[in-house]
């Protein structure tokens, strides 16, 4: 318990002093308060479920007027839209990088083009992933006409650069 009340009177410490600091740029004249320079985080406008992705219109960035908001979260939307929630984002919560993944690139059980190049000769098959990845992700995937299953990166164009053995 020790532990715990030094760290509520730490904060408590810290919250005092950044009201102070507040107070002390308000009556020195400041235009603007500390707290409006503390930036911007971007929150859902709507409730964003998993495996949803995130469109522009379902992010804003707002100021931020809390000071006790720690950790991390998203602070533009261009580092948001475009991505898929792997949780339920809530409105007017901030979004963590954590609850954010990339889209998938390829999808398990569709069809895909397993490349193999070595020097200037190069082999195409049809495959069949095991998993879904995004980009740059090494994934296993089934060979369609041998059932032989190989591991490969998904690259941008959608196809397995299949690695040698």
């Amino acid at each position: 318990m020790m532990f715990r009340r030094k760290n509520a009177i730490g904060a408590r410490v810290a919250r005092t002093a950044l009201a102070m600091s507040c107070l002390a740029a308000l009556l020195a004249g400041a235009g603007t308060p500390v707290l409006a320079q503390m930036g911007t985080a971007v929150v859902p406008t709507r409730t964003i479920y998993p495996g949803e992705e995130i469109g522009g219109g379902s992010v804003e960035e707002v100021e931020i007027t809390n000071p006790n908001l720690s950790g991390e979260y998203a602070r533009k939307s261009r580092e948001v839209v475009g991505m898929v929630a792997k949780r339920t984002l809530l409105p007017g919560r901030t979004i963590p990088p954590s609850a954010l993944r990339e889209a998938f690139a390829v999808t398990r059980g569709s069809s895909v083009r397993l490349v193999f190049t070595i020097g200037s000769l190069t082999i195409s098959a049809s495959g069949s992933p095991l998993e879904n990845a995004a980009i740059g992700d090494v994934i296993r995937v089934r060979n369609i006409d041998s059932g032989v299953t190989v591991s490969g990166t998904v690259m941008a164009d959608g196809t397995v650069q299949v690695m040698a053995k």
